[in-house]
């Protein structure tokens, strides 16, 4: 079962939004004391660099276009006491149905979670990840997806589907953005042929996720030229990347 078209018009928003750690350096100086950023300043940033943000960033912003639509929408996550904090979103139809929301992750839609409702219990299904069919299960209030790629590797990611109160919420986003990992991630999705593929740049390589397999790019020989490419998928401001890109070489030097 798809989620519904009042969910899904909301989640049609941040259709072209990337997920990424650019701006978290970018704006780590740029802020006072607070590091994480309120939907007001990410919508003036996303206006004049065309920039979106990491995985709290996302959530946060998902959640207030939920409000502001009308649906009851609350955060979840993994492991969100810890710097790998993960962070997602549950959305409820108005049949109290269940579905995760998971911009971080670069999800295609949002996913029924609920087992009772789900008409496939424990199968693999297509359409809703870049280059891999999901596999859903939950026990006991924690919610494990299995993602089958096609060269066979099945990797993991879990949650706890309780609601997240929204005050500890928001202190796991503040400690992420106070915390920069020296490899700059950014994840977006890509129409290739007859599907919706996965670029990811990481650590200074780059390369797209397709049912058909890895294309992996060539090998970019200066920031600028990164700059270029990433400006090339995303729509970035070429400025904003440089100086980004620029903070992440510092840190890895």
């Amino acid at each position: 079962m798809n989620a519904p078209h009042s969910i899904m018009s909301v989640w049609r928003i941040f259709d072209c939004f990337p997920m990424e750690t650019l701006t978290k350096a970018w704006f780590y100086d740029k802020a006072g004391t607070k590091k994480q950023r309120d939907v007001s300043l990410m919508k003036e940033h996303r206006t004049r660099y065309g920039v979106a943000g990491n995985c709290f960033d996302l959530a946060i912003w998902l959640l207030h276009e939920f409000k502001e639509a009308g649906i009851k929408a609350y955060p979840v996550g993994h492991e969100l006491k810890k710097l790998s904090a993960h962070a997602a979103v549950v959305a409820v139809d108005e049949e109290g149905r269940r579905f995760l929301c998971d911009l971080g992750d670069q999800w295609l839609q949002p996913i029924l979670i609920d087992p009772e409702e789900r008409d496939f219990t424990r199968e693999k299904v297509s359409g809703f990840f870049p280059a891999a069919d999901v596999q859903v299960t939950t026990e006991r209030g924690q919610l494990e997806i299995a993602y089958h790629r096609p060269n066979g590797k099945i990797s993991r990611q879990s949650y706890d589907t309780d609601p997240v109160e929204l005050k500890s919420f928001l202190e796991a986003a503040e400690r992420s953005q106070n915390s920069i990992y020296p490899k700059a991630l950014l994840e977006q999705r890509i129409p290739f042929k007859n599907e919706t593929a996965h670029w990811e740049f990481y650590n200074w390589k780059s390369f797209l996720s397709t049912t058909e397999g890895l294309y992996h790019d060539a090998p970019a020989e200066s920031i600028e030229e990164w700059a270029a490419r990433i400006h090339g998928k995303t729509g970035y401001d070429r400025e904003f990347l440089i100086e980004a890109l620029g903070i992440y070489k510092k840190l890895g030097d």
